[in-house]
C-alpha cells in the first residue's frame, strides 16, 4: 500500500490532470482488485457494483486472463497489426465472428475503444450504402471521439463548446419509460414514439439518403433501459424497407452482461448489419471491434480503419482468455441466475421504500430509479445521499441521469459478496428513509 492517503495523491494529480477527463464520484485512488473486490491505496476494500463501467465482466485480475497477458507480454508486447498479423488476433477474429448474432459471412476490424468502433460504423455504413445520413437516439452514449460523440446525447458536456460536430447526424427520441404518459398503454406508447421516429423521415430526412440507424438495444448510460421490443421491431423493419443499415452498440451491454452474449439477443428475430464491441471484450484492456456482414466490411480498402495498436498481441491474448473464461465458467448462465436474485432483492426494497421507483434488471445489469414519492420524478439529491452512503459502507455504485443507481457488478461476484452488497444497500435505504443521510460537501460536482 502507498504511505500516502487517497486525498494526498489526488491533490498531487489534480495539478496535472484535466477536469474534462473524469466524471467525479468518490475521492479514492484504486490500488488493486481481485474478483468483485477493489482496494484503494489506504487498504480499504469495496464490493464493486460497477465493474469498471461494465468493462471487467470477468472481474479484476482474473488469474487466467492475467496469465494470458503475462505469457504474451514475455513473447512480444506490440508489433503493429496495421502491417502484420499476430497469432493472438488471428485466433480471436474468427472466434468473435462466430459469436456475432448475424447469419451469413461476418468479418471483424479492430479498434482501441468503443468510441472508435462506433466511428467505424459511420465509415463502413457510408461506404457500403453510398449515403451520408446517420440516425441515433437521445440518451445514447457511443463514445468521446468526434464521430461517436456526435452520435451521443447523454450529456450536454459532450457537445458544449466543441462544435461544429460531425455533419449529417440526426437524433430521434429514444422511447424512454420516463416519457410514457399517465394511463398510456404499451401499444399506445410504441405508436407515439414510432411516429416521432418517422417524423424526420417525413419532413426533412430522405430515407434513401440515410446510411444507418445506430441504437443501444438496452441503453447503458441512458439509464439501463430496454427498448420496447415492438418499437425496436418497427425500427428494424423500417430500416430493412428503406435499405438502411441497422447497427447496434454492444460496448456496454455485450459480453454476457445481460445473461446473453449480446443484448440484441433479448430481441428474437432481429439481426444487426453492424455492431460495435469494446469494454469487456478484453476484460478492460484497450481493445474494441466492429463486426459486420462481410459485404459491408469489404466496402472500404486499407487504410480506412487502421490504428497502430489496435488488435495488438497482448490485448487480443486477453480477449481470447476472456472468451475462455466466459464460456468455461458459464458466466452467461451466472449472470441470468444472479440477476434474478438481484431483481428479487430490489423489488423487495421497492416494496419497503417509497423512494424506489422503477426497477429494471436484465441479468446482472440494473437501473434502479430513485424518486421523490410526492411527484414520482427522479430525485437527484436522494440518489446522491444514497450512493455516497453505500460507498461509505463499503461498496462502489454510481448514478446515471442523476437519479438512477447503476448496478453492474462483475459477473464473477460471489453470492456471499452479493448478499453483503444487498445488506449495505438496505442499510443505506433505511437510513435515507429515516432522514439520517446528508449530502457530501462536493455533491454539486458528482456524477454525469
Amino acid at each position: 500500500m502507498s504511505e500516502e492517503t487517497n486525498r494526498q495523491i489526488l491533490a498531487r494529480e489534480q495539478a496535472a490532470f484535466s477536469t474534462a477527463a473524469r466524471i467525479k464520484y468518490y475521492d479514492i485512488v484504486i490500488d488493486h482488485g481481485h474478483g468483485a473486490i477493489i482496494t484503494d491505496v489506504e487498504g480499504n476494500d469495496y464490493i464493486d457494483l460497477l465493474a469498471s463501467a461494465s468493462s471487467t465482466n470477468t472481474g479484476h485480475a482474473h488469474p487466467r486472463i492475467v496469465k494470458a497477458i503475462q505469457d504474451q507480454a514475455a513473447k512480444i508486447i506490440q508489433y503493429t497489426p496495421a502491417y502484420f498479423a499476430n497469432s493472438q488476433a488471428a485466433r480471436l477474429a474468427p472466434r468473435l465472428a462466430a459469436l456475432a448474432p448475424m447469419s451469413g459471412p461476418v468479418e471483424v476490424a479492430w479498434g482501441n475503444s468503443g468510441s472508435d468502433a462506433n466511428d467505424a460504423i459511420i465509415k463502413f455504413a457510408r461506404a457500403y450504402t453510398g449515403r451520408q445520413y446517420m440516425v441515433s437516439f437521445t440518451g445514447a452514449y457511443h463514445g468521446s471521439t468526434y464521430g461517436s460523440m456526435t452520435l451521443s446525447s447523454v450529456t450536454l458536456n459532450m457537445s458544449r463548446k466543441m462544435g461544429p460536430l460531425l455533419p449529417d447526424v440526426v437524433k430521434v427520441p429514444f422511447p424512454s419509460p420516463w416519457d410514457r404518459l399517465p394511463d398510456e398503454s404499451e401499444d399506445q406508447f410504441v405508436d407515439r414514439m414510432f411516429a416521432a421516429f418517422k417524423q424526420p423521415f417525413e419532413t426533412y430526412l430522405p430515407a434513401e439518403e440515410t446510411a444507418a440507424i445506430l441504437i443501444e438495444p438496452i441503453q447503458g448510460d441512458g439509464g439501463i433501459v430496454k427498448t420496447p421490443p415492438a418499437y425496436l421491431q418497427r425500427v428494424y423493419d423500417f430500416a430493412k424497407e428503406h435499405g438502411i443499415l441497422f447497427a447496434i452498440d454492444e460496448v456496454n451491454q455485450g459480453m454476457g452482461r445481460t445473461g446473453k452474449w449480446w443484448s440484441i439477443q433479448n430481441f428474437p428475430g432481429i439481426e444487426p448489419d453492424l455492431m460495435s464491441v469494446g469494454k469487456s471484450l478484453a476484460s478492460g484492456m484497450p481493445l474494441s471491434a466492429i463486426i459486420g456482414r462481410k459485404e459491408i466490411m469489404e466496402s472500404l480498402g486499407s487504410a480506412a480503419n487502421v490504428y497502430t495498436t489496435a488488435g495488438n498481441p497482448v490485448t487480443t491474448a486477453a480477449a481470447n482468455a476472456t472468451l475462455d473464461v466466459i464460456e468455461d465458467e458459464h458466466l452467461l448462465e451466472r449472470s441470468t441466475r444472479l440477476g434474478k436474485k438481484a431483481a428479487a432483492f430490489f423489488k423487495e426494497e421497492q416494496a419497503k421504500y417509497d423512494f424506489i421507483g422503477d426497477v429494471r434488471m436484465y441479468g446482472l445489469d440494473g437501473g434502479i430509479d430513485i424518486i421523490d414519492p410526492a411527484t414520482g420524478k427522479g430525485d437527484v439529491e436522494a440518489t446522491t445521499k444514497l450512493m455516497y452512503r453505500i460507498f461509505e459502507l463499503g461498496a462502489i455504485i454510481i448514478s446515471l441521469r442523476g437519479s438512477i443507481l447503476r448496478f453492474q457488478p462483475p459477473l464473477v461476484i460471489t453470492e456471499e459478496q452479493l448478499n453483503q452488497a444487498f445488506a449495505i444497500i438496505d442499510q443505506a435505504c433505511g437510513e435515507l428513509a429515516a432522514g439520517k443521510l446528508s449530502l457530501p460537501n462536493n455533491a454539486a460536482e458528482l456524477g454525469w
